[in-house]
């Protein structure tokens, strides 16, 4: 039962691009529209909450299914982290906790998330997670590293003082970083993958910021509308190929059979300690 997409560059491409467009369509609705952060993350909840129940009751990975649901956790994500860091407001902590604060609080929400994924003894390695409880721990570790992730870019990019630019050129060289890791290091690949993964959120939120803010604030000043459906458009051409991808060479082809990963990669830690 593979429902989750193989690690390859497509994939990183991908995720980048979708996380980029939750935090600039969060934006778009809950500051442009006016529409404000609670009420834009409840929207945005009903539509993640849908898709998240479609992607845990499919059968076989469906591209568009799939990025819906990031693109989701990253708009749910966006909303939740500006309404517990600024309040009703748009800057840091006039009615909320502030952008150092709520990192810290979310780094703290996501490092119970792996614990208690840990303690499953469930793998960490998402290529080998074929199981219902392994998916939904993948989802909430993805909504946790999200959320966590645009207060990371935004206090990066405001409280530190580095713009919006540097803070997408930091984040971009600690991902470099990381890749070099990966091939010149024997640091495990899960724990880099994860790594990356959660970088990838704040590098999201700087970019997206730099996209759309005035030129005189430093970004590009394309604005909400123009930033989102550019990236929109960008993710939509990536999901058809993929598909395309995908359809000519199904996921596991070639590999072990479906009911020969959930039998081995979903035992218990104590399970494969005691075969081995």
């Amino acid at each position: 039962m593979h429902k989750l997409p193989q690690v390859t560059v497509l994939f990183w491409a991908l995720k980048t691009v979708a996380v980029t467009l939750g935090e600039t369509a969060g934006d778009l609705l809950g500051i442009t529209a006016g529409l404000g952060y609670a009420t834009t993350a409840i929207g945005f909840a009903v539509f993640f909450l849908a898709v998240a129940t479609a992607q845990l009751r499919a059968r076989r990975f469906h591209p568009v299914l799939y990025w819906a649901v990031v693109l989701g956790t990253s708009m749910v994500g966006t909303e939740v982290s500006d309404f517990l860091n600024r309040g009703f407001g748009h800057g840091s902590a006039p009615d909320g906790i502030g952008y150092g604060w709520g990192a810290l609080g979310l780094t703290c929400v996501l490092g119970v998330v792996f614990l208690a994924w840990w303690r499953t003894g469930l793998p960490f390695d998402v290529e080998n997670i074929s199981s219902r409880r392994g998916e939904v721990l993948y989802w909430t570790a993805i909504l946790a590293s999200n959320t966590l992730g645009t207060s990371t870019g935004d206090w990066l990019s405001d409280d530190t003082g580095l713009g919006f630019g540097n803070a997408f050129l930091l984040i971009a060289t600690l991902l470099l970083l990381l890749l070099a890791a990966h091939y010149l290091t024997p640091i495990n690949s899960t724990i880099l993958f994860w790594s990356a993964f959660v970088l990838t959120r704040p590098l999201g939120a700087a970019g997206g910021d730099a996209l759309t803010k005035p030129v005189i604030s430093g970004g590009l000043g394309w604005g909400t509308v123009g930033g989102s459906a550019a990236l929109c458009a960008v993710l939509l051409a990536l999901i058809a190929y993929q598909v395309r991808f995908t359809v000519r060479m199904p996921f596991g082809t070639g590999g072990p059979s479906d009911s020969a990963l959930a039998s081995s990669y979903d035992e218990p830690r104590e399970a494969l300690i005691r075969r081995k």
